[in-house]
Formats: C-alpha cells, structure tokens, sequence
C-alpha cells in the first residue's frame, strides 16, 4: 500500500502512520533500527529503496528516505508511505524535499525517528566528504557510503580515509568480502610459507581495488603494487608472491575467479561481482565499528604503483588430481 501526501508535514506524517497501525495492524515494535537513506530525487532512487526493502527482510526496520528535489522550487514536503508489499518487511517513508528545505534534512528525519533503535544512514551515490560532520551522519551509529558510485571514486575514497570516524563504512569495502575470504582460505593451504610481495589489478578507477591492496599492504606487512588496467571493470586479480611459487586469484570477467598455487589443483571460483542489496543486508548485521576497515584505510598510503597493464584472458582450469585435496573455506 502507498499513501502519498502531497505538501506535508512531519506532523501529520506520523499522526497518518498511527493511523494506518491502528487500522491495519501494522506495528513498529518489531523494528530493529532506522535506515535513513540521503540521495537526489532522480531515476535512481527506487532502486536504493528497494535494496532496502529486500535487505528489510533480514534487517526489519523503520525506512526514511530524504529525497533532495530541486533547490530553486518552493519550499515545501511530499511525503509517502509505504507499508506491506510495497515495503518488504518495513515501513518506508519517502520525504521529498524542495526549496530551503532540500539542505533540512536533518530537522524533517528527526520526528519521524522510532525510540531508542540504532540509526543507519545510506548514501547510496553522491555523499559528503566526512559523513560524520554531515547533519543526517550525527544522528547515526553506523553511516554508510559508496566511493564507487562517486564521479571520482579515488578521490572521494582517500578524502574520506582522512575523515574517517569510528562507524563510518564504504559499500566499495563491502564489496570484498568473497575476495578476502578466499585469499586467507588460500595461504591456510600448504606449502605454508611466507608472502614475499603482491600485486593487485583492477580497473584505474575502482575503489575497491585500492581498498584491496591497502588491506593487504596493512596485514602482510609486505610491499604491495597496484597495477591499474584497461581492459575490465572492477578487481581483475591478486597475486601473492611466495618462494615455491605465487598464488594467483584472477577473474577476467567479473564472475568467475581462478585460483592458482604450487602443490594444489586449480580451482574456479564463484566471485560475481555483488550488487548493493547484498552489500546493504551484510553491513547492517554490525552497528559497532569494522577495525579492519580502518586499517585498510591506513595502509592506502603504503602501497605502490605498477605499470597499467590489459585484462589478460581467463586461464584455462587444469585438471585436478587424482588425490582430493583440502577445499577453501567458502566466502560469506
């Protein structure tokens, strides 16, 4: 169901939502945070509601969304609310706001907010240099960015590295949840041996890529090379240098990784490339800070740059031996 109330107020916005509870039994005591979503009031905007709504299903949760419309209109709210099909397993209020109001959001967000549940903020695209000094990150324990979807991903990555506050966290960090898993199931393998170096490729612009190699420079207190290509989008490959041989991660095409290492078969591996859903549903399972973000973020200034390099076409898997060997430990 969808409620649209043209030229609102924050007011009757939450005596409406007291109605529709009183009516149709819809409650908000089952709700295990607010998520407050910032972004333009253009095309994309449904599409980071319904991320929400599908993450809700995990997460049940009060959703608001500040939608900035256009700043030379007239001040004024539309507001509304969707509650049961149209809202997964949460309640969505949509604030649109115009004019003066559009820079408010703070003062609109607040009346709205459920008691004593923890605050999420989203900035599903363009979001400010330190989300901790932006009005609407105040408000929240956990505040959640998207360096990727920024018009200079690098750039916004590395102002926001100097900014950053205990609760601060980046979609582009999120993204590398399978990469890490299955690089650390690797060296658990034997020949156990020491990593000498690595090299990390991706696309010149990603910022995951760079968040990659900071983390590895950060834990393997070893040199690490970013080698940006040309040829693909996103992480292209990690190599682990190692005296018996490198250990090899390389996925060409953004859905299939090859894993290769000396004394083990080569494995393919499942490494699509996640979409913000799946993002949004693993970073709302933690409110308390990602040290390991943190010092990720700290070793960005320890890596170093390699020759730009092509996408190499994928490697043809050899076949496995006879002798079955340990399996890596599958990625959350």
């Amino acid at each position: 169901m969808i409620i649209d109330l043209p030229s609102t107020t924050t007011s009757q916005l939450n005596k409406k939502l007291v109605e529709i509870r009183e009516q149709g039994g819809q409650v908000a005591l089952g709700r295990v945070l607010t998520l407050v979503i910032v972004a333009d009031d253009d095309d994309r905007l449904e599409e980071a509601i319904e991320a929400a709504n599908e993450a809700s299903r995990e997460h049940p949760s009060r959703v608001i969304v500040v939608a900035k419309g256009a700043r030379t209109a007239a001040p004024r709210i539309d507001g509304q609310i969707r509650v049961g099909g149209d809202a997964g397993a949460s309640e969505v209020i949509v604030l649109r706001l115009y004019g003066p109001l559009a820079s408010q959001g703070q003062s609109a967000v607040v009346p709205l907010l459920l008691p004593d549940a923890p605050i999420v903020t989203w900035w599903p695209g363009t979001g400010p240099k330190a989300p901790a000094k932006d009005p609407l990150g105040e408000l929240a324990q956990r505040r959640i960015t998207d360096s990727a979807a920024e018009k200079a991903p690098i750039r916004a990555l590395t102002t926001r590295a100097k900014s950053y506050v205990e609760g601060d966290t980046d979609l582009a960090w999120t993204r590398l949840t399978s990469w890490r898993a299955q690089l650390v199931s690797a060296l658990d393998l034997p020949p156990h041996e020491k990593v000498t170096g690595a090299t990390v490729t991706g696309e010149a612009d990603s910022p995951s890529t760079e968040l990659l190699a900071g983390w590895l420079a950060e834990y393997l207190k070893v040199p690490v090379k970013r080698v940006k290509s040309t040829g693909a989008a996103g992480i292209i490959s990690v190599t682990l240098d190692r005296r018996s041989g490198p250990v090899e991660l390389h996925r060409p095409d953004g859905r299939v990784g090859t894993l290769t290492q000396p004394g083990q078969p080569t494995r393919r591996i499942a490494l699509q490339r996640r979409d913000n859903k799946d993002c949004l549903i693993e970073e709302l399972r933690r409110l308390d800070p990602d040290e390991v973000y943190e010092a990720s973020l700290n070793g960005l200034s320890k890596i170093s740059s390699g020759t730009a390099a092509k996408a190499a076409p994928a490697k043809k898997a050899a076949p496995a031996k006879k002798t079955p060997a340990k399996t890596a430990k599958s990625a959350s």
